[in-house]
């Protein structure tokens, strides 16, 4: 008889990937804008949780050596088909650091968002890569008030207040 599968990070609480030993990332996240105010999102799942589904914005993880705005707009392209030059993005809109599982892992992830503005963007999934295909299952346009009123979990929970920031200067 084999002997039972025992997860590592059950028994060393400090394991890299457990909730007390994340591993840490960095990422490029973009805040997507179609004319009508309204904000592109992805709809996922974790594999390590399969039943639990929720929102999230374009972008994901960056090289070391990547420029956050290079990094954002490699994602933006690979996720959504729209290629803009990564000096076109401008500065960083908002600023977060956050701890989240994934497939049975822990990461802390340390994150930039940009801001694009496009009159509208029929998004394609060519670039997807294989955990994207896996993990995303849908995208779509959201209003703001769609956001503060859902009751579906997206991430990051501060959008509606940062878009009512940048939509409103």
């Amino acid at each position: 008889m084999d002997p039972p599968v025992v997860d590592p990070h059950a028994i060393d609480p400090a394991a890299p990937g457990s909730p007390g030993n994340p591993i840490p990332r960095r990422a490029a996240r973009v805040i997507l804008i179609n004319r009508d105010g309204r904000v592109l999102m992805f709809r996922g799942l974790d594999p390590g949780r399969p039943d639990v589904r929720y929102w999230f914005t374009v972008g994901g993880g960056i090289d070391d050596d990547e420029p956050p705005a290079a990094g954002a707009a490699r994602e933006m392209r690979e996720e959504t088909g729209l290629d803009l030059a990564p000096e076109s993005l401008g500065a960083p809109v908002w600023h977060e650091l956050m701890e989240f599982p994934f497939d049975g892992r822990w990461y802390r992830q340390d994150q930039d968002f940009f801001l694009v503005r496009v009159d509208d963007w029929d998004v394609t999934y060519d670039g997807f890569d294989a955990i994207e295909r896996d993990s995303i299952d849908g995208h779509r346009w959201w209003s703001v008030e769609e956001l503060e009123t859902t009751q579906e979990e997206f991430y990051p929970p501060e959008l509606p207040a940062l878009l009512h920031r940048l939509l409103d200067a």
